[in-house]
């Protein structure tokens, strides 16, 4: 049976949804499945995380793991990272719409992308018509989930149609009900006053599309033939509701009860009641009534009650009536429909046998839906869904093979103005512009291929360079970094890192390119702008300023204001590196960020060019401790995750990978191996470098092997498979810098050579 199979290898669940003491029928929903969970598979680990409308207001009971509140897109992520650290093995999300963060709940999906799970997911509303945001959103969750539960099958259709769901995704699960015995009515009354009085009772919380006007109007004609009538509305009003307007509505309900004449027939029940109680006021209630104005309502669970305890039920024709009430298990009416209520009400109450015949029927379909076999079927997809998640096997890694530097998807990139920064897969996205980040690593690469067209390299070379000297503000003597499309500046200055990424690519240039006329060109312009360096409070922007410094001193010895940039920052950052380290973290900040491997490259490239030992021993101490945690428990490069950054002292987290830190480590291992001669750095540049090609924590390739491009990211559910320039730049930089390793480390060591 499947669920023998579940109990064996499913042991561990991370339930998202509402839950009680929250006062609304999804919380109710999401507790009473935990509840049937813990009874009927005990052995099986169900953590929840309540999602959070008013953070402090609810004394949430133990069974609640974490919560999350409702607006705060950190806190959805948090979640994740708790979520993918406990030992869950799926994700079961409670979703309806309004009770998650975001244009229609969508901080629910960047909680879910943040996770490498199965995800199932209960579907409490499906919308035919649903907005662009609505639409979008589900569409969304369809993608990221391996499974989908609907509770009526017109969710199903829905979902084929509108949405274009895989049927082989889609279960059909019944909303759960309560295991209890099928009782006279008559039993129960007392204990509520009812004695002698024939009742009828809608439940749930109290709104205006709840329809409970058309019972009261229908009960003048009614209370003429049975005059003990009782009709129990029972419920408080909904949280939402009262927001805005208070009790307004249950008093206009009171006031149309009184201009009737039926007052005396009517009882308001406000509250929310707990369980066990709720069942018994249902149980004690001859018919049960959903006057329900919304046709579309794919799922009651207050009818689901009803039926579960064997009540005969009168409702209008909203999805989940049509499908439960079907084929004589209750009797439906027109929406509004004043009179069909009245005389089916008054039919009912006349005819006991027949009353008792429809609540039986109504019973036995129930059996087929009480919490138990809800628990069963939901645990199989689940089960079904785990098995179905690719399992990662460890495996021999091969010999890494480099790819031949390709400038295709660069090129693609490019335009007469300079590489644009984004593209929507491989289709560069004009909206975006340019920046100079992305060609001041253009223009290095430009100098790092070796085998190129020479009109073609003379030709792109000089496109990214003019955009260089372009940027260029001689007012601020500052580079401005971001561009518009129409080629008007966004900024008159730019970032520190951009603009000391700048003067690393231009120092790069005045020693590498191939040409002398660009190298000319960029040694004037390192010499007009690159004194900018010395005012640079970042970290990593003075370490790319140093390595453009080096280079510069290599192109041209004796360089004053190259030295003098090398000399300016080392000593501030080996103060940095005492103050923040502790015996567990030998790093410069009290948090890890992005490029983090040109920190100690910058340290061992200064300390080769002003001959101070003592730089390049700390450079190589700080890169041994970055590649460390750079490294996955499987050997791997794990690429330092951008939802790691800024957090103080905490060990890295494992996504969102981005090519820009493999680059970084092989450039900066490449660097480690020129001033050591230590061919194990050769071994860590190959596995950083071995990322791009698949050997990573997904065993998914980044790069695109026939055209050069490279994917934005490794995500937990796959591939980023936008391709913009940063990463491509990143892949094609590390392309040359591996292709070359091998001649580099027949050579001698010690250099001094920087990579770009």
């Amino acid at each position: 049976m499947a669920t023998t199979a579940a109990i064996g290898s499913i042991k561990h669940l991370a339930m998202i949804g509402n839950f009680l003491p929250r006062q609304c029928g999804l919380a109710t929903f999401t507790t009473d499945v935990w509840q049937a969970m813990r009874d009927r598979f005990p052995d099986v680990k169900v953590d929840v995380y309540a999602m959070d409308d008013h953070p402090g207001r609810y004394a949430y009971p133990p069974a609640v793991t974490g919560t999350i509140p409702q607006h705060e897109l950190a806190a959805y992520l948090d979640a994740a990272r708790k979520i993918e650290a406990s030992g869950a093995q799926a994700i079961w999300v409670q979703h309806e719409y309004g009770i998650y963060g975001g244009p229609a709940g969508e901080h629910l999906l960047a909680l879910l992308d943040r996770t490498t799970l199965p995800v199932i997911a209960t579907l409490h509303t499906v919308l035919e018509k649903p907005n662009a945001d609505e639409r979008r959103v589900m569409e969304g969750l369809l993608r990221r989930c391996a499974k989908v539960i609907v509770m009526a099958e017109r969710g199903n259709e829905i979902l084929r149609r509108v949405y274009g769901a895989n049927p082989r995704q889609i279960a059909m699960i019944p909303h759960g009900v309560p295991d209890r015995e099928y009782v006279d009515p008559a039993m129960l009354k007392p204990r509520f006053g009812w004695e002698g009085r024939e009742v009828v009772l809608t439940f749930g919380l109290l709104a205006p599309n709840k329809g409970i006007e058309t019972i009261i109007e229908a009960l003048p004609a009614v209370v003429s033939k049975h005059p003990d009538l009782l009709y129990v509305v029972l419920g408080a009003t909904h949280p939402n509701l009262v927001a805005h307007e208070g009790e307004a509505y249950r008093d206009r309900l009171k006031a149309l009860a009184a201009e009737l004449g039926v007052s005396d027939n009517v009882a308001f029940i406000d509250g929310f009641v707990e369980h066990d109680e709720l069942i018994d006021y249902l149980q004690a209630a001859d018919i049960y009534a959903t006057p329900y104005l919304n046709p579309a309502q794919i799922t009651s669970g207050t009818l689901s009650y009803a039926v579960g305890v064997g009540k005969a039920v009168i409702s209008t024709p909203y999805v989940h009536a049509t499908e439960i009430l079907a084929d004589g298990h209750g009797v439906l009416v027109d929406f509004r429909d004043v009179a069909a209520f009245g005389r089916e009400i008054e039919r009912l109450l006349a005819n006991g046998r027949d009353r008792t015949r429809l609540a039986q029927r109504a019973y036995a379909r129930g059996r087929t839906m009480i919490w138990p076999r809800l628990a069963e079927a939901s645990l199989a997809q689940t089960e079904a869904a785990v098995a179905a998640h690719p399992r990662r096997l460890a495996q021999q890694q091969p010999k890494v093979r480099p790819l031949v530097p390709n400038f295709a998807a660069v090129e693609r990139m490019s335009d007469a103005t300079g590489m644009l920064q984004h593209s929507i897969y491989s289709v560069p996205d004009r909206r975006h512009g340019y920046c100079i980040d992305d060609n001041a690593r253009a223009l290095m690469l430009m100098s790092a291929i070796e085998d190129m067209d020479p009109v073609m390299r003379d030709k792109w070379t000089t496109i990214y360079a003019s955009f260089i000297q372009y940027a260029w503000n001689p007012e601020a003597r500052r580079f401005r970094n971001f561009m518009n499309f129409d080629r008007t500046w966004c900024e008159d200055v730019g970032s520190e890192d951009s603009n000391g990424r700048t003067v690393w690519a231009l120092g790069v240039t005045a020693r590498d390119a191939h040409d002398p006329k660009h190298r000319d060109w960029a040694k004037a312009m390192f010499d007009a702008t690159a004194s900018l360096a010395l005012d640079l409070g970042s970290l990593r922007a003075q370490s790319f300023a140093m390595l453009g410094a080096a280079a510069m001193l290599e192109a041209s010895p004796g360089h004053e204001l190259a030295r003098t940039i090398l000399e300016r920052f080392p000593d501030d950052q080996l103060a940095l590196l005492e103050e923040t380290r502790r015996p567990e973290w030998e790093w410069f900040e009290i948090v890890l960020a992005y490029d983090n491997a040109r920190l100690p490259q910058g340290l061992i490239c200064a300390g080769q060019a002003l001959g101070r030992p003592e730089l390049v021993a700390r450079g190589i101490e700080t890169l041994e401790w970055i590649v460390a945690k750079q490294t996955s428990p499987e050997g791997r490069f794990r690429a330092v995750g951008t939802e790691s950054f800024h957090r103080p002292y905490a060990e890295p987290l494992q996504f969102d990978q981005q090519p820009l830190e493999a680059q970084a480590t092989v450039d900066a291992c490449v660097t480690a191996y020129e001033a050591t001669g230590d061919t194990r750095w050769i071994a860590e540049a190959e596995r950083a470098y071995a990322w791009y090609l698949g050997q990573n924590d997904l065993d998914l390739p980044l790069a695109t092997t026939a055209d050069g491009g490279c994917f934005d990211g490794l995500m937990p559910t796959g591939l980023n498979r936008n391709q913009g320039a940063e990463s491509i730049l990143a892949l094609q930089l590390a392309n040359c810098a591996i292709s070359t390793l091998s001649k580099k480390a027949q050579g001698v060591a010690g250099t001094g050579r920087v990579v770009a």
